[in-house]
């Protein structure tokens, strides 16, 4: 007698088992649908506004000759930089040096052979991206560069927004834009191209990347 009351008490049990397992579930993709929903709402009412014009360089005020020897360091200045490079630094006056070439002013020695200015020096001119950050911040940092980054502005979209919005001047466009991103990685864990992964020119999300970053696919 007792098999038989066994059997219908598993039978019992599986019946519970199988109708739990179903609520979980609906209620499961209906939060999954849920969050899909609002993350869509949110990338379709993303708005951001800058409130101040961007501010260009311009040749007038930041072409400098090449030659060191023709070069002297101001007194009277300081300088922004990019402060993060172990070797190497790049000003906000387009100047990429040694870390140990930087003078008190932040400004790198331009006095300096080593001392480079708007290099685009392991920079694809094609592709715009380059494998050292601060070649590629002061090659994007070069007047001529401005078209090609009003491009790669006009590009920008997702959460992204916000980060582009709230720069002042192209020296900090450039060290966002040069900055790698997930615009340099797909699937979150490997470089498109490990040989030119900071790039100042417009790029596009990998597709393993969109949903990531909030961007419609």
């Amino acid at each position: 007698m007792w098999p038989a009351a066994l059997t219908r008490l598993l039978k019992r049990r599986l019946v519970y088992i199988v109708f739990i397992s179903l609520i979980f579930t609906y209620l499961l993709v209906k939060l999954v649908n849920q969050k899909h929903h609002l993350r869509l709402l949110k990338i379709k009412d993303f708005s951001v506004h800058r409130t101040k014009p961007l501010i260009w360089r311009t040749l007038q005020e930041h072409l400098l000759t090449d030659e060191p020897s023709n070069r002297t360091n101001p007194p009277d200045i300081t300088c922004r930089n990019s402060l993060q490079g172990k070797e190497l630094l790049v000003d906000d006056r387009g100047f990429v040096c040694n870390r140990e070439h930087i003078l008190q002013n932040g400004c790198c020695n331009v006095e300096l052979p080593e001392t480079l200015y708007y290099t685009c020096e392991t920079c694809n001119n094609s592709s715009h991206c380059c494998s050292i950050y601060e070649y590629c911040v002061s090659c994007c940092l070069h007047p001529e560069k401005r078209p090609l980054l009003e491009l790669a502005l006009q590009a920008v979209n997702g959460r992204q927004l916000t980060v582009f919005a709230q720069v002042l001047d192209q020296f900090e466009l450039c060290l966002v834009k040069c900055r790698t991103n997930s615009h340099s990685v797909e699937h979150e864990n490997r470089y498109r191209d490990g040989k030119v992964q900071y790039c100042y020119g417009p790029t596009e999300a990998h597709e393993s990347q969109k949903e990531v970053l909030g961007i419609p696919a």
